[in-house]
């Protein structure tokens, strides 16, 4: 994080804010994904669920749908704005779900209780010691429980940030520097090799780890440009091309605007643009 920020700022400020707000832009283009993990995640009626990084509660609230009221799920997150957004949404779930508690708490070392399954969707590619939270992961996980997750591929592999990053990077004065290896951020667990060890590592006897490509809509309009212009905020204000114009000049911004509005407009049909997300759907036990 650039000035030693450290998670727990940054997803405690500006950044934090600004995904809570944007929610529903964010829950709706992630529904491919969440549905493939789910699909594969061994949920069972009455199963105690662990959702790590469970920010704004889309999953959270969905495990609690899957296993009843017999069940219970914690979702577990470090930022208190998208916490504040899951817990307002509980009000509203239909009868008949698992009671919910959404925990301020850092998965790494926090003792939660025991669960038969963990679920993460691209929450675990931010701890500071994945090695120490992994093992805590799998101490709190019951015999024969499960940790189901997804977590990003290289970025090459993903054109929904690929695509927009390399409109904008002829127009910064430098290139910015790759991140350093085993460092939190979003391409952390990009090779699969050093995921599948570090989970060996930390006690998980068995592990899977398997490619997932799904189109995702970055943005929906009545129009073509209306689905651009959101595609283009997403892009530029959550995704993580976000910190490449964050705090950049109001012209540079504008440009990268432009630019990123020209490129997504290419890929717009009929009041959406989608483009291809690439991630490992892991599990272990």
């Amino acid at each position: 994080m650039a000035g030693g920020v450290t998670q727990t700022e940054y997803w405690n400020g500006e950044v934090g804010v600004r995904w809570a707000r944007s929610q529903a832009v964010l829950d709706a283009m992630f529904v491919p994904l969440t549905e493939a993990l789910f699909a594969r995640t061994p949920l069972a009626p009455g199963d105690r669920v662990l959702d790590i990084g469970c920010g704004a509660g889309a999953t959270t609230l969905e495990a609690a749908r899957r296993i009843g009221p017999g069940g219970a799920v914690t979702g577990a997150d470090i930022s208190a704005p998208l916490l504040a957004v899951a817990r307002s949404r509980v009000a509203a779930e239909a009868p008949g779900a698992a009671p919910v508690a959404f925990v301020e708490a850092d998965v790494e070392q926090a003792d939660l209780g025991h669960f038969d399954n963990a679920l993460s969707r691209f929450g675990v590619m931010f701890f500071s010691d994945s090695g120490r939270a992994f093992a805590n992961l799998r101490r709190m996980l019951k015999p024969g429980g499960r940790l189901t997750f997804l977590c990003w591929r290289p970025l090459s592999e993903n054109l929904w940030v690929s695509v927009p990053r390399d409109a904008v990077l002829p127009l910064l004065p430098e290139i910015p520097s790759p991140p350093q290896p085993d460092t939190p951020g979003p391409f952390r667990f990009a090779d699969a090799d050093p995921l599948v060890a570090l989970l060996r590592g930390a006690g998980f006897a068995s592990v899977t780890c398997d490619a997932l490509d799904r189109d995702i809509v970055l943005g929906q309009g009545e129009t073509d440009a209306a689905a651009t212009a959101t595609a283009t905020h997403v892009s530029l204000d959550l995704g993580p091309n976000s910190h490449l114009v964050r705090e950049a000049a109001p012209h540079l911004r504008m440009q990268a605007e432009a630019a990123v509005t020209e490129v997504l407009r290419r890929h717009a049909r009929g009041g959406a643009v989608s483009l291809r997300a690439a991630c490992w759907l892991v599990q272990a036990g």
